[in-house]
């Protein structure tokens, strides 16, 4: 997938590497599939993306469209409860 001189590059060419990403791809049976995680690579090729269950390339003719996400946010405890302390009263 070489592109000709003054073609646009693809989006995920131009997402720095380490972003959180998600990308739809096309699946052989039809349909599509999301893979949400950090992008480890990117190239004319395609993308390799960290996900939770581990490294997923995604070729570039698979690519159906991706974009950019926002960190998930941090888990906070149930309401309500007392925080964590590892201190000893001594008592």
């Amino acid at each position: 997938m070489d592109g000709e001189p003054g073609e646009p590059l693809p989006v995920w060419r131009t997402w720095p590497i380490g972003i959180r990403v998600v990308v739809r791809r096309r699946l052989d049976e039809g349909g599509y599939s999301d893979v949400l995680g950090h992008l480890l690579a990117a190239d004319d090729d395609g993308v390799l993306v960290e996900t939770r269950r581990g490294e997923v390339h995604v070729p570039a003719d698979r690519i159906a469209i991706g974009k950019i996400v926002p960190e998930p946010p941090i888990r906070q405890g149930p309401a309500g409860a007392a925080p964590h302390t590892t201190a000893s009263s001594g008592l």
